[in-house]
């Protein structure tokens, strides 16, 4: 094991206990330049193993985030049946944001015989989706890649969507409370959420019920109310009036069969 490897190893073995440091903090005790640590750092997030917080600190996660490949088969039956009602949703002649995430991935497929629909989308999966659908005409978000959601995000992204409007907008999630709205691993991720959230005319949130109350990182996007969560039939009823309190709408979806 080489010395960079085994530090990166150790930066996250203390961010899992200690839970968040600094760059000047882990310069020093590593006896290496900042410039080292940001880069040691970058690596960790890249591979979903941090979470960036503002102001030069990192909030380091105990859970990894998972990559876009080993969320697929998680929940794997009730995001098919989220996919499938969100699909009804959506209407010809729609201008639609799809979201990044393997629920939101599953309604682009869901979406691929539609005729007559614009999709709009910083995610890999859902362009590879929809890629032959001659009904659906496809426009990607540019901006930074992060491989481990396979998803378009910062500025360049951001600025695209300030000029465009949508009559539904399908967000996916990491997590979901009813107070804090989206929890996901990186900052620019929620950045990007709550930019597609203000420029739909419909919001939905697809998250399958292991994610609703969950807080496993320290990046959330606050959505304005209304918007509508749709979960499956698992879900705790508690969570739920949680979500209903808050005025968010909620859409439980039945397993088919």
């Amino acid at each position: 094991m080489t010395a960079a490897k085994a530090r990166r190893d150790e930066i996250y073995r203390l961010a899992a206990t200690a839970g968040l440091a600094s760059v000047e903090e882990l310069s020093q005790r590593f006896d290496v330049t900042a410039s080292t640590i940001r880069r040691d750092l970058a690596l960790l997030h890249e591979q979903g193993k941090l979470a960036r917080t503002y102001g030069g600190a990192l909030a380091i996660g105990a859970h990894p985030e998972a990559s876009l490949r080993q969320r697929i088969g998680q929940a794997f039956e009730e995001k098919q049946d989220i996919a499938q009602w969100a699909a009804t949703r959506v209407k010809p002649g729609e201008s639609i944001l799809l979201d990044g995430g393997s629920t939101v991935g599953a309604l682009a497929h869901s979406l691929q015989g539609h005729d007559d629909l614009s999709v709009t989308t910083p995610a890999l999966n859902v362009v590879q989706e929809l890629a032959d659908s001659p009904g659906v005409r496809v426009d990607c978000l540019g901006g930074r890649f992060r491989s481990v959601s396979q998803t378009f995000v910062g500025p360049l992204a951001e600025a695209t969507l300030e000029r465009m409007t949508f009559d539904r907008v399908f967000l996916g999630a990491d997590a979901v409370t009813a107070d804090d709205g989206i929890c996901e691993a990186d900052h620019s991720q929620t950045r990007l959420k709550e930019l597609m959230a203000r420029r739909g005319l419909h919001v939905y949130v697809l998250a399958d019920s292991r994610k609703l109350g969950q807080r496993p990182f320290h990046a959330w996007a606050r959505l304005p109310v209304p918007w509508t969560l749709v979960t499956d039939d698992g879900a705790d009823p508690h969570q739920l009036a949680l979500f209903q309190y808050a005025g968010v709408a909620v859409a439980v979806v039945a397993a088919r069969g």
